[in-house]
């Protein structure tokens, strides 16, 4: 069988192929901690050496890998054994974050190495966050003077953006919160953040991470009033600070008012129990009552879903308002509530297209219901009105304020000389700042050029 094939010979074994991707370094942070302590030790105090060293070591040691271990060394000079102790066979160095003097200075001459070292190598973002976050929660290992220290390094990376605010997490730990580190560390933290910037910037980096609310939980539970937080930071020298949490709950419980309020109107609550009601949250949460005109005014806007069509809406608009009257009347005892309800009128149906034409209408409804005196609509149409709509409402006005002025110049006795087949009753005494009070009937002719406005 010779045109049988013959069989080619091979080769016995495996033959395997190896690429050098494949080939992984051995994990070593012991090596890589060496190579940056004695850089660091070559360059001294100098922060400007020490930031051109360790970016040009970028280029030789594996940043990325051994995150870490590089951001511990230049915090706390070694590394950090879990707890935040220093382990005791390794090298270390002098030049770092705990072993620098304690002033603000000198911390933001630190803040300006990190900063170098993280735009030139932006991939350390996130592990320099997250060794911050680790460090916070280390900081019961640290002496008083290395958590001072931490603190005002922390407050400038935060204000120069290096940091999120979200790092602050790590404070509210129970363990430090309970034996008050969180709160002593808070306070130079702040301190330093502020004087980088100022309130407001501090006020906006906390409410883009949800923490604006959040920062009397510093405290322990039984410790988280107002009071407490605002005598512990003004005494710290954060007066600013403690407004702003103050401000904060303020508005928090301003917040909590309205939604209460929307749920007792939809229920249809009687108005005695709701009034009660607002006046003990008032004075619980110390609300001003030109604060509360406005929340009342909103909350009695958002009950009823409005016709889209201007002609309709005028008149389904007076018929809601007029049943709602008594309970704006019960806040509008000042002046200046009348005229911050003014505004807000003035506000909605500009913002509201299809209420243009119903602001005189809305307005003479509210003085009828005597929810409006005279002295606020004049001072309105004065000079306190906003400019939205600004030509447009005082237009709509100009008769109805005419009127006024020349109801206040008549006498009663010359009133009384007239025919009239109705009268009506007004505060003739009230001004701007003062409240409802005397009372003075005054008889109008049978059909004020307003009355068929309304």
């Amino acid at each position: 069988m010779n045109n049988q094939k013959q069989q080619k010979p091979t080769l016995s074994g495996q033959r395997f192929k190896t690429r050098k991707r494949d080939e992984k370094e051995r994990f070593d942070p012991t090596q890589f901690q060496d190579c940056i302590i004695q850089g660091l030790t070559e360059t001294g105090t100098d922060l400007e050496a020490v930031a051109k060293f360790l970016d040009a070591s970028g280029a030789k040691l594996d940043y990325r890998r051994y995150a870490e271990t590089l951001f511990d060394i230049l915090v706390a000079g070694g590394m950090l054994a879990p707890g935040g102790t220093l382990a005791d066979d390794m090298m270390r160095t002098d030049v770092c974050v705990f072993a620098a003097q304690e002033d603000l200075e000198t911390m933001q001459a630190f803040a300006q190495v990190f900063n170098k070292l993280i735009r030139r190598y932006k991939y350390l973002e996130k592990g320099f966050e997250d060794e911050v976050k680790k460090l916070l929660l280390f900081l019961k290992g640290f002496s008083e003077s290395e958590r001072n220290k931490l603190a005002m390094l922390t407050g400038v990376l935060l204000a120069n953006g290096t940091l999120n605010a979200s790092i602050l997490n790590s404070l509210y730990n129970e363990n430090l919160v309970k034996e008050g580190v969180s709160a002593a560390f808070a306070v130079k933290l702040f301190k330093s953040w502020i004087n980088e910037k100022d309130i407001n910037a501090v006020a906006a980096s906390l409410r883009k991470v949800s923490m604006d609310n959040r920062l009397m939980e510093l405290f322990p539970a039984n410790k988280q009033s107002v009071e407490h937080f605002t005598k512990y930071f003004t005494e710290a020298g954060l007066k600013e600070l403690s407004e702003y949490v103050r401000n904060q709950q303020t508005i928090g419980a301003r917040k909590e008012l309205q939604k209460e309020l929307q749920e007792q109107m939809s229920r249809g609550d009687p108005f005695k129990d709701i009034i009660l009601y607002v006046k003990e949250e008032m004075k619980k949460n110390n609300i001003p009552e030109p604060v509360v005109i406005g929340i009342v005014w909103s909350s009695v806007m958002s009950t009823v879903e409005w016709n889209k069509k201007e002609e309709l809406v005028a008149e389904q608009a007076i018929k809601h308002l007029k049943q709602y009257s008594p309970l704006l009347a019960a806040f509008t005892t000042q002046g200046q509530s009348e005229l911050t309800l003014l505004l807000k009128i003035q506000e909605y149906c500009y913002d509201n297209i299809h209420f243009m034409k119903a602001f005189q209408k809305i307005v003479v409804l509210f003085y009828k219901a005597e929810v409006l005196s005279e002295e606020p609509i004049l001072k309105w149409y004065k000079d306190a009105h906003v400019a939205k709509g600004k030509s447009v409402f005082l237009e709509q006005m100009k008769k109805f304020v005419e009127w006024l002025k020349n109801a206040e110049e008549e006498s009663e006795s010359e009133a009384e000389e007239e025919s009239p087949t109705f009268s009506w009753t007004y505060d003739c005494s009230k001004n701007i700042s003062k409240k409802k009070t005397k009372k003075k009937k005054i008889h109008l002719p049978a059909q004020p050029p307003f009355w068929k406005w309304a």
